[in-house]
């Protein structure tokens, strides 16, 4: 059908070759061009209020992705965990963040050895953490920079705001980690239902921060890196004036959460996945080849469904099976068996690491496939 209504408009079958329609299905693609301009745009007005940028890589999981973000001004990345870093130092990257706390013998040892390639840092939120990173460290006659993660709400291991002063006396001393400054991680934020709501929680984050730190300065801590910024916050930079940088991540697709509270437009969106039809069992529904090993079960606070058909933001995906999709309009369903689908999934961050590879689109036509480089790499 799209094939037909294509050469209706002009273009011969030669030129729809190697198309966004042509790949084998499921696929999961990204408009080169959305992407670029994503990064650009987010690295430009970060600078334009004072911050660096450091993105967070679990979002594409990609040396291809973080070269193209380094490149774009970025100064380094984060990483979720500690295979990840490994990979991304593998592929060239130099400065890299880890946003997690490295516990085990297994780990430090690890650690060690990646901080003998790289500019690596990390956090910590416990004392026991805090020692075993001395004692690897010390014993390798090192010292790896360290951020105190502060608990922005979830309560899922940063350090309460008021105990971050006793936290830091309490590990102030021990050799092999330099305390450099603190992390925040605001994921309350994606509770918001609009763009107020975020603003709100920027500033909030911003607050934190600020005055978490000029306690401990004034106490003599170092507090270089003031470290925030989510890919929500992220895109309110004007709020977040007063920290050093922003560790936005999944901006450089974007995804139904973002479309949800408009902080994105589909035309934004560069990761999508593309699905054929293969049932109607009745006029109202339709089975598409995708299910939650492709497309991800991840739901969204305010949207029906598991994702956006682009072209059809009536049309509900209601239901996911392991590789089938279930699709229902209220009027008699337009797709037939065979037709393609665009889909922007829930959340993109969970669906490269469903995939091996990405295809690399532009203007609709395939340019080269991508590596998911560190697919897996969470230990």
């Amino acid at each position: 059908m799209w094939a037909r209504e294509q050469c209706e408009r002009g273009r011969t079958m030669e030129e729809l070759k190697n198309t966004i329609w042509d790949l084998p299905t499921p696929a999961v693609t990204v408009d080169l061009d959305i992407a670029e301009r994503n990064v650009k745009k987010m690295a430009q007005e970060a600078v334009q209020h004072g911050l660096a940028h450091r993105p967070h890589i679990k979002t594409h999981r990609s040396g291809y992705f973080a070269q193209m973000q380094i490149k774009a001004g970025c100064t380094g990345i984060t990483a979720a965990k500690l295979g990840e870093a490994e990979v991304m130092a593998d592929d060239g990257i130099n400065d890299i963040f880890i946003a997690y706390p490295i516990i085990g013998e297994d780990k430090l040892e690890r650690l060690v050895k990646l901080h003998r390639r790289v500019k690596v840092s990390t956090i910590v939120n416990s004392v026991e953490g805090a020692r075993g990173l001395s004692r690897a460290f010390d014993a390798a006659g090192r010292t790896i920079q360290v951020l105190i993660e502060i608990d922005g709400g979830l309560n899922r291991g940063g350090v309460k705001p008021e105990a971050a002063f006793k936290f830091a006396e309490a590990i102030r001393d021990l050799p092999g980690i330099a305390i450099v400054g603190l992390m925040y991680y605001g994921g309350l934020i994606y509770n918001s239902h609009n763009i107020d709501e975020v603003e709100e929680y920027t500033r909030r984050e911003r607050d934190c921060l600020v005055q978490t730190a000029s306690q401990l300065r004034d106490h003599g801590f170092c507090m270089d890196v003031l470290s925030a910024g989510s890919s929500y916050s992220g895109k309110r930079p004007e709020f977040l004036e007063g920290i050093t940088e922003i560790r936005s991540g999944h901006y450089i697709f974007n995804d139904c959460g973002q479309l949800d509270i408009h902080l994105a437009e589909p035309e934004d969106c560069a990761l999508t996945v593309i699905t054929t039809v293969v049932s109607k069992p009745d006029t109202h529904v339709v089975i598409c080849d995708v299910g939650t090993k492709s497309l991800t079960s991840d739901a969204c606070h305010y949207r029906k469904g598991y994702g956006y058909v682009i072209g059809h933001p009536d049309m509900e995906i209601y239901a996911l099976n392991e590789e089938h999709a279930f699709l229902r309009c209220e009027e008699e369903n337009p797709l037939q068996i065979g037709d393609k689908i665009q889909i922007i999934p829930n959340h993109a961050c969970v669906v490269t690491n469903l995939a091996e590879k990405v295809y690399g689109m532009r203007n609709g036509v395939f340019e080269r496939v991508i590596t998911v480089d560190a697919k897996g790499k969470s230990v």
